[in-house]
């Protein structure tokens, strides 16, 4: 737009009292064209079945911002790139729109229908409009609807993302879908504990990387502990401090970490063997370790067979 150009008058689109037109969609595409954003456009229960908003030749994409799109029929519509922050979706009809590349920050997703669209490449942000609202929430009561509200949102976006074979987007909204039934758990309750402990180990079965490191961080603190109280090789006990230098305590840590090691992976070659209070501990590290590797063929599995 040069100095010259006046920007667009929107009053006509921010009316949501305004006379329906079966021109509508045409002027719409029309209004976009002008490269202007469009702001806090009404297009509740619009009828855009087919709308072409794609902006061609340009790097980035029209914006339809901050905009009331309640029930609008958008079957088929051409929307890639198109900028949708802070826009109402909810029950909007998305069928077999093409979404790919859209910027769908802080929208509400609430009932909206995503079958068969094209959602790939979609920037959704780190939170759902509904999880930041929860956060913000005063009371517990208004805080479990926006969850709950979160949970189905993220659950419906799973499914769609499953049917279209993007699977590193549908593990990513299960763990959030997960992370928001957690939220409506009581407080300090064994359920929400055990949830949780569950995301720190394997993110709901979508992190086998978090698995890895909670085995390394193991074997390390075990390896410590038995490097301070002791273990035996051969008839040899062994002890922190009993080396006569540097040398030969860093070779007794080394062999407490090997200790640790094939006592996690409850291989137990005999060569190296626990002394007094250090049992209690092997036997410990040993039912974790058993656990913690099933646990990683399990995610493991889970993530490879998609």
């Amino acid at each position: 737009m040069t100095a010259d150009t006046q920007p667009p008058d929107d009053s006509y689109w921010r009316d949501a009292d305004r006379e329906e037109s079966d021109e509508l969609k045409f002027q719409l595409e029309q209004r976009a064209r002008t490269g202007e954003p469009m702001r806090g456009f009404k297009l509740s229960r619009a009828e855009l079945s087919g709308v072409d908003l794609v902006r061609r030749n340009a790097k980035g994409g029209y914006q339809l911002v901050e905009s009331d799109l309640y029930r609008a029929n958008l079957e088929g519509a051409h929307c890639f790139h198109l900028d949708l922050r802070g826009s109402s979706l909810m029950k909007a009809n998305l069928s077999k729109a093409n979404l790919h590349c859209a910027n769908l920050q802080d929208c509400n997703l609430l009932g909206a229908v995503f079958e068969q669209t094209k959602i790939e490449h979609i920037q959704w942000g780190e939170k759902l409009l509904q999880e930041k609202l929860a956060e913000k929430a005063s009371n517990r009561e208004q805080k479990l609807d926006l969850y709950q509200q979160a949970e189905e949102i993220y659950r419906h976006l799973r499914k769609v993302a499953e049917q279209q074979g993007l699977f590193e987007t549908a593990g990513h909204f299960f763990q959030k879908e997960m992370l928001m039934r957690r939220f409506q758990l009581p407080p300090f309750s064994g359920a929400r504990f055990v949830s949780k402990l569950v995301d720190l180990f394997c993110g709901y079965g979508e992190r086998p990387d978090r698995v890895i490191i909670f085995s390394c961080l193991m074997v390390l603190a075990f390896s410590l502990i038995y490097f301070t109280l002791g273990i035996r090789e051969g008839e040899q006990a062994l002890y922190a401090g009993g080396g006569a230098n540097l040398w030969s305590e860093l070779q007794y840590f080394l062999s407490c970490l090997y200790f640790s090691v094939v006592t996690f992976t409850t291989l137990g070659y005999g060569d190296l063997a626990p002394v007094g209070l250090t049992r209690a501990f092997a036997a410990t590290e040993a039912f974790v370790g058993s656990f913690t590797l099933a646990l990683f063929v399990v995610v493991f599995v889970k993530k490879m067979t998609r």
